[in-house]
């Protein structure tokens, strides 16, 4: 199939490499030509395992101009969707690619499918790609069709998640929009949802609210077990045990982060204002959430005096397995230090870069520079922080790290 994916960024750089290893023709489009100099070098902008060895071995064509994507069978639209200061989503970025996309759909001889794969909160498609797309001219479900499909991957396993998917969800306006889709997950063994489009938007939605709710019911068991003097991971896996409930998502600690959960959590309590009901339970879970990685901080207090203390922090992308430092805890924990005169040095093996660019003033060293430092916490649980030597050191534990139990004084944020 002749696809083309708008937006190099995670989701469609993914989508892309993904769909060209199955033997599709793939056209990939974004405005950064620096980003698909890279990409066309075999060379993935963003730290992913697996995704540079994909990109080495298929031929992706990158471009900036939409023109290319004329032949297309299907068009992917992977732009990213921000959230506002009101936590409402951005659609600037979804609006100009369905602009671009009419454009071409205008020229366009012979049917296609539009497909939405960016996150967007449930009436977006119909209420403004649809009517852009329709400005070419050319009739919806007669001249072109539209799906919604959205994704479901998780930084770190992103290529993984992709060819081994745990459900397809389908968001078809008709039978033929949805068959083209269908088509390209024939022989995948997961399940497949063929819905609404609207349906489609809120299941990613309230996939994200489940787990965001999830993360933060068990930090605030853990900060209650924290309290009583009790191992919150032994009553996980008591807990867990229980099939109703299952142990994914038990780990107690600083709580969420990244480009999804957050940002999807707003977005849904903004449209649901929209719609005049009230998320209390939503608004709790970012609540807790947004505080719960300062529990480290106060810790920290108890044990360290923080004007002119050295503080080393390992770990600061959101997850292990990813450069992303969108929403992560270590934000928030850096500028409590940094506002309560501490100096900081951090160490990431990824993200060190990215995290740069938010906090030049700081310093970034190797784990052994970081371990020296007056007290050390440790903020994402990469695998290489297992080995090493904790021995005399001032520890603040976000992440269950076993070695760092070795320190002089440790301490568990929610054990």
């Amino acid at each position: 199939m002749r696809i083309s994916v708008i937006g190099a960024g995670y989701v469609g750089l993914v989508a892309a490499a993904c769909l060209a290893k199955l033997g599709h023709a793939i056209t990939l489009v974004d405005i950064d030509e620096a980003k698909l100099k890279q990409i066309a070098g075999g060379i993935s902008p963003i730290h992913e395992p697996g995704l540079d060895e994909i990109l080495s071995q298929v031929s992706v064509e990158t471009t900036s101009d939409y023109e290319r994507i004329g032949g297309s069978d299907l068009i992917l639209i992977c732009v990213g969707t921000p959230c506002n200061q009101d936590g409402a989503m951005s659609l600037e970025y979804i609006e100009k690619a369905a602009r671009q996309v009419s454009r071409v759909l205008r020229l366009k001889a012979n049917y296609c499918v539009v497909a939405v794969r960016s996150t967007v909160v449930p009436g977006t498609t119909e209420e403004l790609v649809i009517p852009i797309l329709e400005q070419s001219g050319k009739k919806v479900g007669r001249d072109f069709g539209v799906c919604m499909e959205p994704e479901f991957l998780q930084e770190g396993k992103a290529v993984y998640n992709y060819m081994n998917p745990s459900r397809i969800i389908i968001g078809q306006l008709d039978e033929r929009s949805g068959d083209v889709l269908a088509e390209l997950y024939k022989h995948v063994k997961a399940p497949v949802i063929r819905t609404s489009i609207r349906t489609a938007e809120m299941i990613k939605l309230a996939s994200n609210a489940f787990l965001g709710a999830r993360i933060s019911l068990i930090n605030e068991i853990g900060n209650m077990c924290k309290a009583l003097g009790i191992d919150t991971y032994e009553v996980a896996k008591g807990v867990g045990l229980d099939d109703r409930i299952g142990s994914k998502f038990l780990n107690s600690g600083i709580g969420f982060g990244g480009s999804c959960l957050p940002k999807d959590l707003r977005a849904l309590i903004a449209r649901s204002r929209q719609i005049g009901y009230e998320p209390e339970i939503l608004e709790r879970v970012l609540k807790l959430n947004d505080g719960q990685a300062l529990r480290m901080v106060e810790l920290l207090k108890t044990h360290v005096s923080l004007k002119g203390a050295t503080i080393g922090i390992l770990g600061l992308a959101f997850k292990p397995g990813t450069d992303d430092v969108r929403d992560c805890g270590a934000i928030k924990i850096v500028e409590a230090l940094l506002d309560g005169g501490a100096a900081v040095r951090a160490y990431d093996p990824a993200a060190m870069d990215n995290f740069r660019k938010l906090f030049p003033q700081i310093g970034y060293a190797g784990p052994d520079e970081v371990l020296e430092s007056d007290a050390v916490l440790i903020v994402t649980e990469w695998e290489e922080f297992e080995h090493l030597d904790y021995t005399g050191k001032i520890v603040i534990d976000g992440r269950r790290v076993s070695k760092a139990r070795e320190a002089r004084i440790y301490e568990g944020v929610c054990w």
